[in-house]
């Protein structure tokens, strides 16, 4: 077991031994001191002590409390799909975690299918562009950069925000926080005593809260926000590296292999087992595996013992160059709404119609208002909701709906 599973085991079933017990004494306090500054930081993006830029078009930001997989790729995927289908030109935006200089700015797709590997563009950026070659990608750190160029040089007039809910620089029309259904804020505590990347306070951020891998007998309630519940299940096909598709009632009588490099591996083979696979071996890789020698000989070694390898469609796009003995393929992950993708869908369209309400709202103030102080433009800022005077550097307040344009009650900002 390496480091990163010891970790997670810990956290999620407890000490068992001595060294566990240490363990638990040394990162509790450092847990505490990590909420602490997520909290603190959150705080000052709120009350406008850091700034966060706003991008001229409406951005859907997707992310998650906890450390690991939540299922996001698979959400952001049925979001791009959803909206491409309403012919909106739409862009993901990501960090591209896992490539191999993740401080360059790469377009992974311009709208016409992936333009770089996955070392260039990383696993899911490069999957998501495969699969929905209409949409624009663009991976960078800087995701205010990316968002300018993506709405500059392809014209997209939609932002998904790939794991972006701790990723406060950039404003967002809607925040969509992914839990997971089973344990929605694990042991409650930030990481390294707990899973999670801020307190479940954070929770509050959201505009919609979606429960993963859901039975549908759950219950959760934050505050008035709408909950919904989100299931997923293994396509009853696989894909090969061309694109093919294969039933899996095919591959039922042969003798199959299965390895992923994902957070939660296990769950990805006894959904093959459930399916009716029969999986004679198996082989767990760390989130954004980057396949290594030793574990493309691991894989090497596997298919010499099985007909076919089984994998997921995020590890099948790095393997494009690799030859094994048996055929390989990637059994695709299918997101279910357990409420009815009537209501996402009505939720979607009812953001869609607020937010051209109140971007006619925002331009006919920018339209009748001028800063007090030196007569010139000023600009509507939502979070938090205030005028703001660039040349002058203040910021005039809105209360209940009234913009107060006094120069003694405006904060000057830095």
């Amino acid at each position: 077991m390496n480091l990163v599973a010891w970790h997670r085991n810990l956290v999620q079933n407890g000490p068992s031994r001595i060294v566990g017990y240490l363990a638990y004494v040394l990162l509790f306090p450092l847990s505490l001191v990590y909420g602490a500054i997520t909290t603190l930081r959150a705080t000052l993006y709120r009350s406008g002590w850091l700034q966060s830029y706003r991008s001229p078009v409406p951005v859907i930001a997707i992310g998650n409390l906890s450390a690991g997989g939540t299922g996001k790729t698979p959400l952001t995927d049925f979001l791009l799909r959803h909206l491409l289908g309403q012919s909106r030109r739409v862009a993901v935006v990501s960090r591209g975690y896992g490539r191999k200089n993740e401080s360059e700015m790469v377009v992974v797709s311009a709208g016409n299918g992936s333009l770089v590997s996955p070392d260039e563009g990383g696993d899911e950026p490069v999957m998501l562009a495969r699969r929905n070659p209409d949409a624009v990608v663009v991976v960078s750190a800087d995701r205010k950069c990316a968002i300018e160029k993506a709405v500059k040089d392809f014209d997209a007039e939609v932002i998904l925000l790939d794991d972006a809910y701790q990723h406060l620089k950039v404003k967002r029309d809607l925040n969509i926080l992914l839990l997971d259904a089973k344990k929605p804020f694990g042991n409650g505590f930030p990481l390294p005593f707990g899973m999670l990347r801020e307190f479940p306070s954070a929770v509050n951020r959201a505009d919609i809260v979606i429960l993963t891998r859901s039975s549908g007998d759950e219950t959760l309630s934050v505050d008035d926000k709408p909950v919904l519940k989100l299931g997923y299940s293994l396509a009853d096909y696989a894909v090969t590296k061309s694109g093919e598709q294969v039933s899996l009632n095919v591959l039922r009588s042969k003798k199959v292999g299965a390895f992923a490099g994902i957070a939660d591996p296990g769950s990805f083979f006894e959904s093959l087992r459930l399916s009716g696979v029969d999986l004679i071996e198996s082989f767990s890789l760390n989130d954004h595996a980057e396949y290594s020698d030793n574990e493309i000989a691991s894989l090497s070694r596997m298919s010499e013992k099985c007909d076919l390898l089984l994998t997921t469609e995020k590890d099948l796009v790095k393997l494009d160059r690799i030859k094994l003995k048996s055929d390989l393929m990637a059994v695709p992950l299918i997101v279910n709404f357990l409420d009815g993708n009537n209501k996402s869908s009505s939720l979607l369209d009812n953001f869609f119609e607020q937010y051209r309400e109140r971007k006619m709202l925002d331009d006919s103030l920018v339209e009748i208002l001028a800063c007090p102080k030196c007569k010139g433009a000023i600009t509507y800022e939502k979070e938090p909701e205030r005028i703001v005077c660039a040349s002058c550097k203040l910021a005039y307040p809105i209360r209940d709906g009234i913009p107060v344009m006094l120069v003694d009650e405006a904060e000057v900002l830095d």
